[in-house]
């Protein structure tokens, strides 16, 4: 059986740095401890308003970066362009709105769909492996199959908000566990990622098929307390364990 990897989200040790305009805590020295502690990849989200990472932090953590780096865009021009010239190992493309705090949903692949589908060809013509930030709809999962997505990364926000409710996720997990067998079945890798904490990824990682978890807020905020590496070693743990 193969191990699930781990992707580690550094965006929110941005967030900290930025507050107060310094230039720490720095997101490069975060990549590379979570580097040395075991993460399998690197996620950072530049976003259009630039609210966490910053174009000098992608081009630092691309050049010392030894494992994969994951770039999280938006489905632009301008993030087209950064991408074709960074040319990051993965990338992610993602839906943003300007006004919300954190990401509200998977894209809306019927919208803008042929420039979709000509952004995946010239980003996998650049050697990356693109993955579509989706909800667990089999429609969403068979029009990634359609765009020509290497990956597919499901949406997790709603079971892990009824998880930390302890109400009823039983009807969410079935939903999710269909769209990753579906997607399996049509030959896409399926990740799992937003809103995961120690005991949402515990649940999740039981359904068969998901190759990659991406955790981060929560990772962040409990190395706060504990430091990377521990934080890092448990979520490895609990996900193949």
């Amino acid at each position: 059986m193969n191990k699930i990897r781990l992707g580690v989200n550094i965006d929110h040790v941005a967030t900290v740095r930025n507050a107060r305009g310094e230039n720490y805590p720095s997101p490069l020295r975060a990549a590379l401890i979570a580097q040395k502690s075991g993460a399998d990849s690197i996620t950072i989200h530049l976003r259009e308003d630039r609210r966490h990472i910053k174009d000098k932090d992608l081009e630092a953590i691309k050049s010392k970066l030894k494992i994969p780096l994951n770039l999280e865009i938006a489905a632009t021009k301008e993030m087209l362009t950064i991408a074709l010239k960074n040319k990051p190992k993965f990338i992610c493309i993602v839906p943003e709105k300007r006004q919300e705090v954190t990401t509200e949903g998977g894209l809306n692949l019927k919208f803008k769909k042929s420039f979709l589908k000509q952004m995946i060809y010239k980003l996998k013509k650049s050697k990356s492996r693109v993955s579509l930030f989706i909800e667990p709809s089999l429609d969403d999962i068979r029009d990634s199959k359609f765009l020509d997505a290497d990956c597919v990364e499901i949406h997790t926000g709603k079971i892990c908000n009824l998880i930390n409710k302890n109400k009823n996720y039983k009807k969410e997990f079935q939903k999710i566990k269909k769209a990753i067998h579906f997607g399996n079945s049509l030959g896409l890798e399926v990740h799992a990622g937003h809103g995961l904490n120690f005991k949402s990824a515990q649940i999740l990682k039981k359904i068969p098929g998901i190759a990659e978890f991406n955790i981060g807020h929560f990772l962040i905020g409990e190395s706060i307390f504990f430091g990377l590496k521990p934080i890092i070693k448990k979520f490895k743990k609990i996900i193949n364990k």
